[in-house]
């Protein structure tokens, strides 16, 4: 089992999951992160970290996108150990449904 990040995600990109990660395999986009599935121990101590529930092991139902969506773009985008100040405008989008359509980029972010 590993965990993913979803669509949740998307333009909040808090962060919090960030600071308790014991190995950091967090991954930075312009707009959100993503879990690297191979380097995720499974320990769990991100999810509750989430003020906005994007984090989901990947043995739900219907999380197969967000698991090769994280694969993918954890083998691109830039490392991120340390956290970051959200999005000043992260609020507006908290709740907010289909981000993936609307807003998803693949852009990388900066990283550390």
């Amino acid at each position: 089992m590993t965990y993913i990040v979803d669509e949740r995600c998307i333009k909040c990109k808090l962060m919090d999951c960030v600071e308790v990660c014991p190995v950091d395999c967090f991954y930075e986009g312009e707009n959100m992160l993503v879990i690297h599935p191979d380097e995720c121990i499974d320990c769990g101590v991100c999810e509750p970290e989430c003020p906005v529930d994007a984090i989901k092991p990947d043995t739900e139902p219907g999380i197969e996108q967000w698991l090769s969506l994280n694969a993918e773009y954890a083998k691109t985008w830039p490392n991120i150990t340390v956290k970051k100040e959200p999005p000043p405008d992260s609020k507006e989008f908290e709740g907010e449904a289909d981000k993936f359509k609307k807003y998803f980029s693949s852009k990388p972010g900066d990283g550390d």
